[in-house]
């Protein structure tokens, strides 16, 4: 049986699709367990627990073959680093008084880079702490999500216009479908390995804000264009959205990151490559659907 967290999330619930379709048992970590009722159905079993809880977790967490786990980003907390280094150190003890096998986490592209790398930065500390408590680790670091895009969606859908922070506009980086990330997960936990290890996971291909606005183009079956949003407009922007101070600052240094480079899988060449297999169209389609 494996634990799988962020079912009420895109990857989470990917991952658990996937290891329920492969025949497998599972144990789905929730907040509240009515966001669990659909999983129940389909068979699996319910622990509720928060990520700080460590009682709570190792009780969810006892008797696993492997569990997922990962922190979702709070932008509306008054500051997330802080945050993640409370919820990484009750990881670390829920696995360890848990006796967990094995352990897979989402991380993300650069999280090896010491600075310079903003949001990033709270997957670096989960990597940091939970690659040295001796567990069997693997560290999925992932690109940039296609669903990303899905903020922009009804934009893109009633106006004709993609705002995009990510520029230059014809500027391809490494982007991946949070299916495959799901997907990803559950081979992972499926397999077997000793100490650490990362996985850097893309997409089929490398995609510009100029390519994502030709698929919603295709997808709307009307003219798209991307434009820049000029980094002067981003606080407001993100602001609107209810992302703090701190949260905004450390969002803002990790697009300058994306937009310089400096956030690239190229500066760890000891992760293990893989690449996933849903082109951005696929992702494009469900998101304008979503909006429609």
């Amino acid at each position: 049986m494996y634990v799988v967290a962020g079912v009420s999330g895109n990857t989470g619930a990917a991952a658990a699709r996937t290891l329920i379709e492969a025949g497998e048992r599972i144990r789905v970590l929730v907040r509240d367990a009515a966001k669990a009722k659909s999983w129940a159905r389909q068979g699996a079993e319910v622990a509720v627990a928060d990520l700080g809880d460590v009682p709570a977790l190792t009780a969810a967490l006892s008797g696993a073959r492997g569990a997922y786990l990962l922190n979702p980003p709070g932008y509306a907390a008054e500051d997330p680093f802080r945050d993640t280094e409370v919820a990484a150190d009750a990881i670390a003890r829920a696995v360890t008084a848990a006796r967990l096998p094995k352990l897979v986490v989402l991380s993300s592209v650069a999280a090896d880079r010491p600075g310079g790398t903003g949001m990033i930065a709270t997957n670096r500390t989960l990597e940091q702490r939970l690659g040295g408590i001796g567990l069997p680790v693997t560290f999925l670091r992932a690109a940039y999500f296609m669903e990303n895009w899905a903020e922009v969606a009804g934009v893109a859908a009633a106006e004709g216009v993609l705002p995009s922070f990510l520029a230059p506009l014809d500027r391809a980086i490494p982007m991946v479908a949070t299916a495959d990330i799901g997907r990803a997960v559950a081979e992972a936990l499926r397999e077997d390995w000793a100490g650490q290890r990362i996985i850097a996971l893309q997409g089929p291909a490398a995609y510009s804000p100029n390519d994502v606005a030709a698929a919603f183009a295709r997808a709307l079956r009307t003219p798209v264009q991307a434009v820049a949003v000029p980094e002067a407009g981003w606080a407001e922007a993100l602001s609107h959205g209810g992302f703090s101070a701190r949260s905004i600052a450390g969002f803002t240094e990790m697009m300058r990151g994306l937009n310089s480079g400096h956030v690239d899988f190229a500066s760890d060449p000891s992760a293990e490559p893989r690449r996933g297999r849903t082109p951005i169209d696929t992702v494009v389609a469900a998101l304008v659907k979503a909006v429609a």
